[in-house]
């Protein structure tokens, strides 16, 4: 069964717990902000947004790999070095497929496939032994104001982006 993340931005902290928990778990390299791209890859990463002239507050949006329905990334792998697991929709990479090609970063519109200094493609992969061994993520699990939840999602794969449109077009109706 496909899961999904889901982000409520009126209950993040701006801790950044999750992005810490995300490097702990999978043994990543701290981020540097004084050197970007020097400390490795992030699969977890809290994003601000301000709007243009100032007149909205800050958000913090906590970002990982959206683990697509029909994922880019899969697509254009030559290797087919990235795969989706059966039992909760993970996009995975098989490392001893990968080529590091990099195609699926450059297709990808989230970023989420980085390059690794091994020379391979590395991502988010929702924590899946964590989840084999019934635990939540380790940015589920860490975040104090259970802004992040790792959900099922009903009618499969390409749910998600069904019910985002469904929900633009309800917006657009109201303008």
């Amino acid at each position: 069964m496909q899961h999904a993340f889901h982000f409520n931005v009126k209950r993040c902290a701006q801790c950044f717990a999750c992005e810490v928990a995300c490097k702990s778990a999978h043994g990543l390299r701290p981020h540097a902000q004084e050197e970007p791209g020097a400390s490795g890859p992030r699969f977890r990463q809290v994003v601000t947004l301000e709007s243009e002239d100032g007149s909205a507050p800050v958000q913090y949006v906590s970002m990982a790999c959206m683990h697509c329905g029909d994922a880019a990334c899969m697509s254009v792998c030559p290797a087919g070095a990235i795969y989706r697991d059966h039992e909760f929709g993970a996009v995975l990479v098989d490392h001893a497929k990968c080529l590091g090609c990099r195609y699926c970063s450059w297709a990808c519109e989230f970023g989420a496939p980085q390059f690794d200094r091994d020379g391979l493609m590395v991502k988010c992969d929702m924590c899946i032994d964590r989840l084999r061994e019934g635990k939540k993520p380790a940015c589920v699990q860490t975040c104090c104001g259970g802004a992040i939840t790792l959900e099922p999602v009903e009618g499969g794969v390409n749910a998600p982006r069904e019910t985002a449109a469904r929900r633009m077009s309800a917006a657009k109706r109201l303008l």
